[in-house]
C-alpha cells in the first residue's frame, strides 16, 4: 500500500511521499534512465510529447531547481528510484547565471529570468574569456560604451560555451578603461540583437559546442546590468564558484559526470573469463582504486554541497573540487579506453556499438575539463591563496 503524505508526520518522510506520488503521476514511463540533459553544451533537439510534458510539469512545479539541501536530497532519491531525470539541469541558467542573479539582480530582474530559467524555456551562454584575456580574464577588452538610455557594445569574446543555440548571454565587459577590475561591469546581452556573430569553433572530439562571439555596435538596455557599474568582477568571481561546483560535479550535472557502465563490469565484458575473471591484476586494482576515490568524492560532493546550502552558497573550496573531479572523470575515461582495447578507439563504421564510439568521444572531450570553468593551475592558484592562505612570494 502507497504512503500517503498525510499519513506521515515526519517532515521529510511527507514530503518524500508527495514527491514519489508526484511522479508517479507525472513522469513518463517510457523516459526511465533516458537523460536528455539538456546542456548548454549539446544543441537544440525536438522533443518527444513525453520529453515536453515531463519537462513542462517539473518546471511548473518548481522541481527543476531545488533550492533546500533536504528536499533537495529527499527528492533526488525518489527521481532516481524510479529511473526520472532534471530536463533542465544541465543549462548554464540553473547552474550559474540563474544563482548568481537570485543574489546580485534587482527584483524586476529576477521576476523577468529566473522563472524561465526554471521552466528551460531560454538558454544562457557565458561571456568571459577573450583572445587576450583567459587566465588573466581581468585584463578583458570588450567594452560598453554608456549612451545614455544604453550601452553600445563592441569586443569580441572566445569559448562561448553552447553560444549558437543560445538566446541570452550573460557577460563581463569593460565600462571604464583607466580602471582594472574596478572598471568591469556585469551585462545581459540578447543574442538576437543587431551586430551579434556567433562562430562555432570545431574540436577533435567532432564536436563544436564552443563559439568565437563578436560584438559590433550592439545596443543593450540599461537595465540589463546587474548590479553597479564596476562590480562586475566581484559578480563574476561569484558565478565562478557556482560554476566550479557545477563542473566539478557538485551541482545538477552529479547523476551525469560518471555516467555509463561500471568500470568492472565493463573489465568483466571485454577482458574476463569463461567466468568473468579479469586476470590482469594490476588492472584490477587500479578499478578498485578508481571505484574507491570516485565514491569518495561523491560523498564528499553532498557534504560540501550541504554546508553550501547553510553558509550562502559555494566557497573557494570548489576550486578543490574541480581539480579533483577532472582528475577522477579524466582517470575513468583513460581505464575505459584501457580496457575495450581497439573497440574504444574507433570513430566511425559497423564494427564498434554505440558505447564504444561514444566512450572514443567522451575520452576526447574530457581532456577539456582540466581546462575549461579555470584550468587546473588557475585553481591551484587559488586554493594556494584563498584556503591555504599563501600569498605571492614579493
Amino acid at each position: 500500500m502507497a504512503t500517503r503524505a498525510e499519513d506521515v508526520t515526519d517532515p521529510l518522510e511527507s514530503f518524500r511521499a508527495t514527491a514519489r506520488a508526484w511522479l508517479a503521476e507525472h513522469f513518463p514511463p517510457a523516459l526511465k534512465g533516458k537523460d536528455h540533459g539538456l546542456s548548454a553544451l549539446e544543441g537544440p533537439s525536438e522533443l518527444s510529447p513525453d520529453e515536453a510534458a515531463w519537462k513542462k510539469a517539473i518546471g511548473e512545479k518548481g522541481w527543476s531547481v531545488p533550492t533546500w539541501p533536504a528536499e533537495a536530497r529527499v527528492l533526488a532519491e525518489e527521481m532516481g528510484r524510479v529511473g526520472a531525470w532534471n530536463p533542465v539541469s544541465g543549462s548554464m541558467g540553473v547552474m550559474m547565471f540563474g544563482p548568481t542573479l537570485l543574489e546580485y539582480g534587482n527584483e524586476a530582474q529576477k521576476r523577468e529570468h529566473i522563472p524561465a530559467i526554471a521552466k528551460g524555456e531560454v538558454r544562457w551562454c557565458q561571456g568571459y574569456s577573450e583572445p587576450n584575456a583567459g587566465s588573466d580574464l581581468a585584463n578583458l577588452q570588450t567594452f560598453a560604451e554608456d549612451k545614455g538610455d544604453h550601452y553600445l557594445v563592441n569586443g569580441q569574446k572566445t569559448w562561448t560555451s553552447g553560444g549558437q543555440w543560445a538566446d541570452k548571454c550573460f557577460a563581463l565587459v569593460r565600462t571604464d578603461k583607466a580602471k582594472k577590475h574596478e572598471g568591469i561591469s556585469f551585462l545581459l546581452i540578447d543574442m538576437k540583437s543587431p551586430g551579434v556573430e556567433v562562430r562555432p569553433i570545431k574540436l577533435i572530439s567532432g564536436s563544436s559546442p564552443f563559439c568565437e562571439t563578436f560584438f559590433t555596435d550592439v545596443k543593450v538596455p540599461k537595465e540589463n546590468l546587474v548590479g553597479a557599474p564596476g562590480q562586475g568582477w566581484t559578480i563574476g568571481k561569484r558565478l565562478l564558484q557556482h560554476e566550479r561546483s557545477s563542473l566539478s560535479g557538485g551541482g545538477s550535472s552529479a547523476g551525469r559526470m560518471f555516467a555509463g557502465t561500471p568500470l568492472g563490469q565493463m573489465a568483466k565484458k571485454y577482458l574476463g573469463d569463461a567466468d568473468g575473471r579479469v586476470p590482469d591484476s594490476d588492472l584490477r586494482m587500479r578499478i578498485v582504486r578508481h571505484e574507491m576515490d570516485m565514491r569518495a568524492f561523491a560523498m564528499t560532493l553532498r557534504r560540501a554541497a550541504i554546508d553550501a546550502k547553510s553558509n550562502q552558497g559555494p566557497s573557494a573550496a570548489t576550486s578543490i573540487m574541480k581539480n579533483v573531479g577532472a582528475r577522477v572523470m579524466q582517470e575513468r575515461a583513460e581505464l575505459a579506453i584501457e580496457i575495450m582495447g581497439m573497440n574504444g578507439l574507433g570513430w566511425e563504421g559497423e564494427g564498434f556499438t554505440e558505447e564504444e564510439l561514444g566512450q572514443t568521444r567522451a575520452w576526447l572531450w574530457g581532456k577539456a575539463v582540466s581546462i575549461y570553468g579555470g584550468s587546473s593551475e588557475i585553481q591551484n592558484n587559488v586554493i594556494a591563496k584563498r584556503i591555504l592562505g599563501m600569498l605571492d612570494h614579493q
